[in-house]
Protein backbone atom coordinates (compact mmCIF):
# COMPACT_ATOMS: atom_id res chain seq x y z
CA UNK A 1 0.00 0.00 0.00
CA UNK A 2 1.41 3.42 -0.91
CA UNK A 3 2.21 6.11 1.63
CA UNK A 4 2.37 9.87 1.71
CA UNK A 5 4.04 12.03 4.33
CA UNK A 6 1.78 14.34 6.27
CA UNK A 7 2.37 17.08 8.83
CA UNK A 8 0.91 20.29 10.17
CA UNK A 9 2.11 23.60 8.79
CA UNK A 10 3.69 25.46 11.68
CA UNK A 11 2.45 28.93 10.82
CA UNK A 12 -1.26 28.03 10.94
CA UNK A 13 -1.63 24.36 11.90
CA UNK A 14 -3.20 23.34 8.59
CA UNK A 15 -2.77 19.68 7.58
CA UNK A 16 -0.30 19.41 4.71
CA UNK A 17 1.28 16.70 2.57
CA UNK A 18 4.74 16.53 1.04
CA UNK A 19 4.47 17.32 -2.68
CA UNK A 20 6.61 15.88 -5.50
CA UNK A 21 8.68 19.09 -5.74
CA UNK A 22 9.52 19.08 -2.00
CA UNK A 23 7.02 21.78 -1.10
CA UNK A 24 3.95 21.22 1.09
CA UNK A 25 0.40 21.07 -0.23
CA UNK A 26 -2.90 21.09 1.63
CA UNK A 27 -4.43 18.82 -1.03
CA UNK A 28 -3.94 15.08 -0.53
CA UNK A 29 -4.43 14.52 -4.26
CA UNK A 30 -1.23 16.49 -4.92
CA UNK A 31 0.92 14.54 -2.44
CA UNK A 32 3.99 12.60 -3.51
CA UNK A 33 3.45 8.85 -3.29
CA UNK A 34 5.95 6.45 -1.78
CA UNK A 35 5.48 2.93 -3.11
CA UNK A 36 8.10 1.21 -0.95
CA UNK A 37 9.42 1.46 2.59
CA UNK A 38 12.67 2.85 1.18
CA UNK A 39 10.75 5.56 -0.71
CA UNK A 40 8.88 6.43 2.48
CA UNK A 41 12.14 6.82 4.41
CA UNK A 42 13.45 9.18 1.72
CA UNK A 43 10.32 11.32 2.01
CA UNK A 44 10.67 11.37 5.79
CA UNK A 45 14.25 12.65 5.37
CA UNK A 46 13.00 15.50 3.18
CA UNK A 47 10.30 16.24 5.76
CA UNK A 48 12.84 16.22 8.60
CA UNK A 49 14.59 19.14 6.90
CA UNK A 50 11.32 21.07 6.86
CA UNK A 51 10.94 20.41 10.59
CA UNK A 52 14.44 21.80 11.20
CA UNK A 53 13.53 24.83 9.09
CA UNK A 54 10.41 25.25 11.26
CA UNK A 55 7.99 24.91 8.37
CA UNK A 56 6.06 21.89 9.65
CA UNK A 57 5.56 19.80 12.79
CA UNK A 58 4.20 16.35 13.64
CA UNK A 59 5.52 14.62 10.51
CA UNK A 60 4.58 11.00 9.86
CA UNK A 61 3.90 8.62 6.98
CA UNK A 62 0.28 7.88 6.19
CA UNK A 63 -1.04 4.87 4.29
CA UNK A 64 -3.31 5.75 1.40
CA UNK A 65 -5.47 3.82 -0.99
CA UNK A 66 -5.91 4.73 -4.62
CA UNK A 67 -9.20 5.66 -6.27
CA UNK A 68 -9.16 6.54 -9.98
CA UNK A 69 -5.43 7.32 -9.73
CA UNK A 70 -5.87 9.66 -6.76
CA UNK A 71 -4.66 8.93 -3.22
CA UNK A 72 -7.38 8.70 -0.59
CA UNK A 73 -7.02 8.51 3.18
CA UNK A 74 -7.76 5.10 4.65
CA UNK A 75 -8.57 5.80 8.30
CA UNK A 76 -11.41 7.91 9.64
CA UNK A 77 -8.86 10.09 11.44
CA UNK A 78 -6.99 10.85 8.23
CA UNK A 79 -10.20 11.46 6.26
CA UNK A 80 -11.16 14.05 8.86
CA UNK A 81 -7.70 15.64 8.70
CA UNK A 82 -7.80 15.65 4.87
CA UNK A 83 -11.19 17.39 4.94
CA UNK A 84 -9.61 20.27 6.95
CA UNK A 85 -12.57 20.18 9.32
CA UNK A 86 -11.16 19.37 12.72
CA UNK A 87 -13.62 21.34 14.81
CA UNK A 88 -17.34 20.77 15.16
CA UNK A 89 -19.45 23.11 13.08
CA UNK A 90 -23.04 22.87 11.91
CA UNK A 91 -21.91 21.29 8.60
CA UNK A 92 -19.33 18.94 10.19
CA UNK A 93 -21.56 15.96 9.59
CA UNK A 94 -21.18 16.43 5.82
CA UNK A 95 -17.62 15.04 6.03
CA UNK A 96 -17.59 11.69 4.19
CA UNK A 97 -16.36 9.05 6.61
Amino acid sequence: MPNVVTANRLIDGIVVYLAPDGSWTDELRHARLAETEEDTKKLEEVAAKAVKERKVVAVYPMAVGMHDGTPVAQSVRERIRASHRTTLTKDWYDVPL
